[in-house]
Formats: structure tokens, C-alpha cells, sequence
């Protein structure tokens, strides 16, 4: 098997369980590929452990049977978007905070290797969103989420939605977030939109302090063509996908639609979103 390891370099707390997982990979005679950074991070500690390291890079041309993602939801993100949009499962182990998308925690990693090999974890698909827009991060898709905010110099924006070539709505508002089932346990949740089961091919569009209280976070099908058209009395506004932001004129049009592959993540057996949100949120806790 061929394993894919991208990391955060965070892990000082976390380096022995780290050590353990690479010696593992190792004995189970696992060819690794590991992003340069956390490569980098980890010669350092633990050199005499990195031998089953077949190959390091930064860019998407090489083949892996599955990912491992070792930090929190930022690092799941940043792997996915490593992969490039290979047809590569990803399995989160969580070094970071709450960690919704990442399926085991740091405990688990030494055995790892073994559950890869038994074939037994769950696979979901998750949708995401394409950007179209000039001036895009290299990578124009979001897992989580799109937005769209005032510059920090600004007071307010007016983002004109257009969805399916009729207008929605003109958002007054600090900014305003179009989120993906998986991302609506991210910035969405914290601006009071719902949380959606992952699995639901649907988006969340939530304002940001919106300045009239009629406007409500909405849930759309993920099969729409959303256009927005952010003003300002600013020259610019700030567009972010999945937390890469670049500035642009205020008047820019920027387009969603859904991407045409998905990501696939990995689950542990007898994992559910609903176990999920009663451990991250501690919901039914006296």
C-alpha cells in the first residue's frame, strides 16, 4: 500500500505517537509520500524513523492508495488541496481542536497502518465549490467554504446573489459566507447558520452581521449557479476560499457552482456525524 502523509509542523506535543506511526509504516513494508514541509519538520526529531519515506513533494503528481492528514480541519483542507483532486481517500487524525472532518485521534495513529490494511473503514464523498473569478489562490475550490467580506478599512459591503440568473437578495452586511454541508460546522456555525448533515448535496448562504434582520442564512441546492457582486464605498473586498484570501475590486463578479469530483473521507466502523457533534459539542452533557 502506498500512504500518502501530509501534516501539520505543530505536533511538538505530539512527536512520540508521530515516531510510532512512521516506525509502523516501516514494519508493515508501507511506501510513503510526504509533503516537503512536514518532511522537513520531522528530519529533524526523528530521521532514523522516516525510512519507509519513499518520496517527498509539494505538488499533486504522484499516486497514493490512501492520505493521511495529521493536525486539525485547516490541515484536512490543505491536504485535499495537496492531492490536487485525486481520487484518494483521506483519514484525519486529530492533533488540532475540535477536528469535525478528522476521524481519529492521536492516540489511534500508531495503529493506523493495520486499520488501513483490514479494509474496514467507511468512505464518504463530499462535495465542494468552484470558484470562478480573476485573481483566484492557485487552488479554486472549497471544501468548507467561500466568502466574501469587507476590506478592513471599510464599514459595510452590499453583496448583490444571483442564483440561477434571478436575483436572490442585495446582503448588507460585514460580508457573507456560502458554505458546503461539510464546511457548515466552520464559519457558518459561527455566524448562526444551521449545521448540515455532510451528506446533503446542499449549500448554507449566511451574512455576516447582516444590517437588517430579515436576512437569514439559506440553504440551496448544491446544484445551483450562484453569482456575487460585492460593493463597497471601499476600492476593494476580500475573497476567501477555504481561508486563502486575495483582495479585488469592489464590482468583481465572483461564480460558484459545484465542482465536478468530490472528495472522499474516511471513517473508522460504526463512526456517525450525530456521535460526531455529541462529542465536539457536547451536546446532552449535564
Amino acid at each position: 500500500m502506498k500512504i500518502a502523509v501530509y501534516g501539520s509542523r505543530r505536533q511538538d506535543g505530539h512527536l512520540p505517537e508521530i515516531e510510532a506511526f512512521m516506525k509502523r509504516l516501516g514494519e508493515t513494508g508501507q511506501e510513503v509520500v510526504m509533503h516537503p514541509k512536514l518532511y522537513k519538520y520531522l528530519r529533524g526529531s526523528m530521521l532514523q524513523s522516516l525510512g519507509a519515506v519513499r518520496r517527498v513533494t509539494d505538488v499533486s503528481d504522484f499516486t497514493a492508495d490512501v492520505a493521511v492528514s495529521i493536525g486539525g480541519d485547516g490541515t484536512f483542507l490543505r491536504t485535499a488541496m495537496w492531492l490536487g483532486g485525486q481520487d484518494i481517500p483521506i483519514v484525519g487524525i486529530n492533533t488540532g481542536h475540535l477536528g469535525y472532518m478528522t476521524a481519529l485521534g492521536v492516540d489511534s495513529l500508531v495503529s493506523l497502518p493495520d486499520l488501513l490494511q483490514s479494509g474496514n473503514m467507511q468512505t464518504e464523498r463530499r462535495g465542494l465549490i468552484e470558484v470562478v473569478s480573476p485573481s483566484l489562490p492557485t487552488w479554486p475550490f472549497a471544501l468548507n467554504e467561500v466568502t466574501v467580506s469587507k476590506d478592513d478599512s471599510a464599514s459595510m459591503i452590499t453583496t448583490r446573489a444571483m442564483l440561477d440568473g434571478e436575483l436572490l437578495a442585495d446582503y448588507r452586511a460585514d460580508g457573507l459566507i456560502v458554505a458546503t454541508a461539510t464546511g457548515s460546522t466552520a464559519y457558518n456555525l459561527s455566524v448562526g447558520g444551521p449545521i448540515i448533515e455532510p451528506r446533503t448535496p446542499v449549500w448554507v448562504i449566511s451574512p455576516i452581521a447582516a444590517h437588517a434582520l430579515t436576512m437569514r442564512p439559506l440553504v440551496v441546492s448544491d446544484c445551483s449557479a450562484l453569482t456575487l457582486c460585492p460593493d463597497a464605498r471601499a476600492e476593494h473586498f476580500r475573497l476567501s476560499v477555504d481561508g486563502r484570501s486575495v483582495s479585488l475590486p469592489v464590482g468583481t463578479e465572483v461564480s460558484l457552482r459545484r465542482a465536478d469530483f468530490e472528495v472522499k473521507v474516511l471513517h473508522v466502523p460504526g463512526s456517525s456525524f450525530s456521535e460526531t457533534l455529541r462529542n465536539k459539542l457536547h451536546w446532552g452533557v449535564d
